[in-house]
Parts: structure tokens; C-alpha cells; sequence
């Protein structure tokens, strides 16, 4: 596994895009609240990584970069807050994306 170093943005990138596609469909609403909180090149460079990482590279890279990046309850609040704003933009927070979340909680807090 490659040890990736981001910037804060690109780890909100990486996680909007690990939640986005919990449930094997990334919906243009989703990448449209993703390229909101980041710009057109981070989010392309970051899809690119995400693409060629399985699920148990993505939640360490996750978990890595949370700690480096010595991430408080505060932010976290904020980040689940974003994840969920994420979820509901395409209309429907499908049970996938209620698995999903749920388990972000656990991993991430």
C-alpha cells in the first residue's frame, strides 16, 4: 500500500468519495457536493487514487491521514455532517449508505 500524504482537502476528497460509492453507484449530485468542498483537479488527482485502492487500503489511508492530520470530535462533527449532505444529495440514503455511515462512526471517531 502506498503511503499517500494529503492535504486536508484531499482527504475530504477521499473520504466524500469512499461514502459515495458505498453503494457501487457514484450519482452526479454526489460529485457535485464532492467538487463543492474541493477543487476540479483535486478531485480528479484523488479519484484517480481511490480507483486503484481496495476497501481495507482506502479506510487505512482514512485512518493515516485522520491521525496526521490530528483531526478533532470537532472536525469529525463536521466531516459526518458533510458525509450525510453527501448521502441525502441524490434523493435517497439507501440502506448501503445507512450501513456505511454507521460504520464511518465507529471507524473514523
Amino acid at each position: 500500500m502506498e503511503d499517500s500524504i494529503w492535504s486536508r482537502e484531499e482527504l475530504i476528497a477521499y473520504i466524500l468519495l469512499f461514502a459515495a460509492n458505498s453503494n457501487f453507484k457514484e450519482s452526479n449530485e454526489e460529485r457535485n457536493v464532492i467538487i463543492s468542498k474541493v477543487d476540479m483537479q483535486t478531485f480528479s488527482e484523488i479519484h484517480e487514487e481511490f480507483d486503484n485502492d481496495n476497501d481495507y487500503q482506502s479506510i487505512k489511508k482514512i485512518q493515516e491521514a485522520l491521525e496526521r492530520h490530528d483531526y478533532s470530535k470537532e472536525d469529525l462533527e463536521s466531516l459526518f455532517i458533510d458525509i450525510k449532505v453527501l448521502f441525502y444529495s441524490d434523493g435517497e440514503y439507501d440502506n448501503l449508505e445507512q450501513n456505511m455511515f454507521m460504520y464511518l462512526t465507529k471507524v473514523l471517531s
